[in-house]
């Protein structure tokens, strides 16, 4: 094999990014999209210049020169996409969140294994070049003993309606953008295990829309004693915030994605990646150039081309998308409680959903002793 043929599963927003990034990679092709919005897919494809589509993706699945998907689906429906993938004999590349809960996760990365295909992780951030040069100088002992790890991603709101919807989603800012901050302080930290989780989030402002929280502090404590600190919001006007800082005992190292390789754009219009305009770019903004590198998603699907072709192991696998839920299911526990949750830890089973371990009233079989503590708790701290 020369070159990967791919499939994407999905013609939304990350859709368009991956189709942009596959289409600087000589060793991928573009062989397929799937969607069960027929009209949409057909001009998806046709923009890409991607010769089949599908409505319905079990359909492209049976393909015999279809090597790799990828899942650019809402979040509930990973899991069986990933399993049906890899019983077709495809290569999965998942977008975050990984899954809805960690049986799930067992199952897509028990499919994978049985079918001898991989499971490969979509965390661009372990990708983005301004932070994979400042992992290295961490890793150089450029800024000595790391203890601190920052991560804060910001806006005011999701581009598509069903991240609102928590049990389509799973959950609110935690869950869609901490997902991203718990695997960066994996990665730079060299995959250390946690040993506890705090956090504190709400719904401060989106509450006409959504049950999830629209803001979130959650602290990862690893093993060693570093400490991972994620910002998180859906509440900030202004269009995206995003950026990392490390401290050491020798050094510390701020990286801003936006701000010093961005256009200071007004706009009374609004703009967005692709076709589609992202919520909240009117006015003032930040505006990126070369988007899609500078967020590292052609690096890595790059990487996971050469994972394929070489028969190497991804950087970003099932196991780590896996670890990723677990935390954030720890940080929801956290804000029902008002208490670290230390390790190890497994999720209570009648949370099925990551957005259930904050408010159980939403879970159809959480404990009412379990419902009306946390009620109390949210009502006393305000974070309802």
């Amino acid at each position: 094999m020369d070159q990967v043929n791919v499939g994407l599963i999905g013609s939304g927003f990350i859709a368009e990014i991956h189709a942009e990034s596959f289409k600087g990679i000589p060793q991928a092709r573009l062989a397929a999209a799937a969607s069960p919005t027929e009209g949409h897919v057909r001009e998806f494809a046709a923009r890409h210049g991607i010769g089949r589509w599908f409505a319905d993706y079990r359909k492209m699945l049976e393909m015999k020169d279809l090597d790799m998907v990828v899942l650019c689906l809402p979040n509930y429906l990973h899991a069986q996409a990933c399993v049906e993938a890899a019983e077709a004999g495809k290569h999965v590349v998942c977008e975050k969140p990984l899954c809805m809960t960690l049986a799930e996760a067992d199952r897509m990365i028990e499919a994978c294994r049985r079918s001898r295909v991989k499971l490969m992780y979509a965390e661009e951030l372990c990708f983005t070049p301004k932070y994979v040069r400042a992992k290295r100088l961490a890793d150089e002992g450029a800024l000595g003993k790391v203890y601190l790890v920052k991560q804060s991603e910001k806006h005011f709101g999701p581009h598509a309606d069903w991240f609102w919807n928590a049990d389509l989603s799973g959950g609110g800012v935690s869950f869609d953008m901490g997902c991203h901050a718990v695997e960066f302080f994996r990665w730079i930290l060299g995959k250390r295990e946690v040993r506890e989780v705090s956090a504190r989030m709400g719904t401060y402002v989106h509450a006409d829309k959504t049950q999830g929280d629209d803001d979130a502090l959650i602290i990862v404590a690893f093993e060693g004693g570093a400490v991972g600190l994620a910002e998180e919001s859906w509440a900030k006007p202004g269009g995206m915030d995003d950026r990392a800082e490390i401290y050491g005992s020798e050094g510390v190292t701020y990286a801003n994605l936006l701000q010093g390789n961005a256009l200071t754009t007004f706009s009374a219009e609004g703009y967005g990646y692709a076709v589609e305009k992202a919520p909240d770019t009117k006015g003032w903004t930040f505006t990126i150039y070369e988007e899609a590198w500078n967020y590292g998603f052609p690096q890595e699907m790059r990487h996971f081309t050469d994972c394929i072709l070489n028969d190497r192991s991804p950087a970003e696998a099932g196991e780590d998308g896996k670890e990723v839920l677990r935390a954030l299911y720890a940080a929801y526990e956290s804000a029902r409680t008002g208490r670290t949750v230390a390790y190890p830890y497994e999720p209570p089973a009648w949370a099925t959903r990551p957005i259930y371990n904050w408010k159980p009233w939403l879970a159809p079989d959480a404990p009412e002793e379990v419902k009306r503590e946390a009620m109390e708790w949210g009502e006393r701290v305000g974070n309802l």
